[in-house]
């Protein structure tokens, strides 16, 4: 474990870095340590470290998000009310229905199965888009129309709707049937994380007021807190819906509205974290990458992803048509909701493991969509923020 742990750092820290010479953003550099010691590779992390690696990837996960929160002003947000709702969904959405339509044309795949890959492809990634969006936030770009502010929403609950899809279409094929009520709790879900997320940040609150204590201990007490939010969802699944890293992102927000003091110095130890954190969040996401399903893609494959976002970013021009926002900021808010990383990594084998006949195509398809649109839009952010965005 000490020696894998050794790698991650030394091996990660040595080609972030270089990427970054190379005036490419340093996730790439993260990914391709976790591709090359990953079991499809070189094999050289400890099968311990594989066997948590969903948590780890979670908890890192966890901080970006509290960050998010800490950042995220809701009178910006206000700005843009409806465009930031329709985001949550209406790409996602619009992308799953384009792969249900031509995945069977292009693979003779059933209907179900092509709408469980839609639902694989559908989700943006957090862990590509929030970290960026919060340096924009930090620096002043496109702040002034909260357009940072709406894709960092946006980003967040889109990944809620979409695994809500994913599990109902799953059920389908295990002939547990598709439940409207599964749809249903997507609003549920977030309404509930929402507010249990501002009722234990108001309790925070209260408790730092009242008792002083140092800094470092109100980070640990905060993460705690939000393991527990996260825990709970796990704990009530298929029972009551709750977002847990919803509720994540709340507690940074009413942190922020209410003891905005204390809400700088946290982020300053949580961004801290977050270097660390950043590390093995994409190192385990390249390690879970199973690039020998890459030998089975071909350009049909290829052709599906490029389609998909296509149609993915007409619908984030639908969502922001009506704005203030100039073309060029629309057409930024399309790049940027294009990154795929996290959630393809952890639920792309799962049609494999169940049994779908596509299941092998399914993985194809999500280890190709973090290859090629991960380093696309973390590049087209890092590299477009300043022309297309106003500081």
């Amino acid at each position: 474990m000490l020696l894998s742990l050794a790698l991650i750092l030394i091996i990660g820290f040595i080609l972030s870095s270089l990427f970054v010479r190379l005036h490419l953003p340093g996730l790439l550099g993260l990914i391709l340590t976790g591709i090359i010691l990953g079991p499809y590779s070189f094999n050289l992390l400890d099968p311990k470290l594989l066997t948590i690696s969903a948590d780890i990837r979670q908890i890192a996960l966890i901080v970006i998000l509290f960050r998010a929160g800490l950042t995220m002003n809701i009178r910006d947000l206000k700005k843009n009310g409806r465009p930031a709702i329709l985001l949550t969904f209406l790409p996602a959405t619009f992308e799953i229905i384009t792969v249900t339509i031509l995945a069977p044309l292009l693979f003779g795949i059933s209907t179900l199965e092509a709408a469980i890959l839609g639902t694989v492809l559908g989700a943006v990634s957090p862990a590509v888009v929030v970290p960026r969006m919060i340096g924009l936030i930090e620096s002043g770009y496109g702040k002034a129309k909260g357009i940072p502010q709406m894709i960092l929403a946006g980003a967040s609950v889109d990944d809620v709707f979409v695994i809500v899809l994913f599990t109902s279409f799953l059920s389908m094929f295990q002939g547990t049937g598709f439940a409207i009520t599964s749809l249903l709790s997507v609003p549920l879900s977030i309404i509930f994380g929402l507010l249990l997320g501002i009722g234990l940040g108001y309790l925070l609150v209260k408790l730092f007021k009242y008792f002083h204590v140092r800094d470092t201990i109100k980070v640990l007490l905060i993460l705690s807190v939000c393991f527990l939010m996260v825990a709970l969802e796990d704990k009530l699944e298929g029972t009551f819906p709750l977002s847990g890293l919803l509720g994540v992102m709340a507690l940074g927000g009413i942190l922020l509205k209410l003891y905005p003091l204390l809400a700088k110095r946290i982020n300053n130890k949580f961004s801290k974290i977050w270097l660390g954190a950043e590390i093995f969040l994409f190192v385990l996401v390249g390690s879970a990458t199973d690039i020998t399903a890459l030998s089975e893609a071909g350009f049909a494959v290829v052709l599906l992803i490029i389609i998909s976002l296509i149609f993915r970013m007409i619908a984030v021009f639908l969502s922001v048509a009506g704005t203030d926002l100039t073309l060029q900021e629309k057409i930024f808010t399309a790049g940027a909701y294009t990154p795929k990383a996290t959630v393809q990594a952890a639920i792309g084998s799962i049609p494999l493991a169940m049994g779908v006949p596509a299941g092998s195509l399914i993985l194809t398809v999500a280890v190709l969509a973090i290859v090629i649109t991960a380093p696309i839009g973390a590049t087209f952010i890092d590299l477009s923020h300043k022309k297309l965005l106003q500081k």
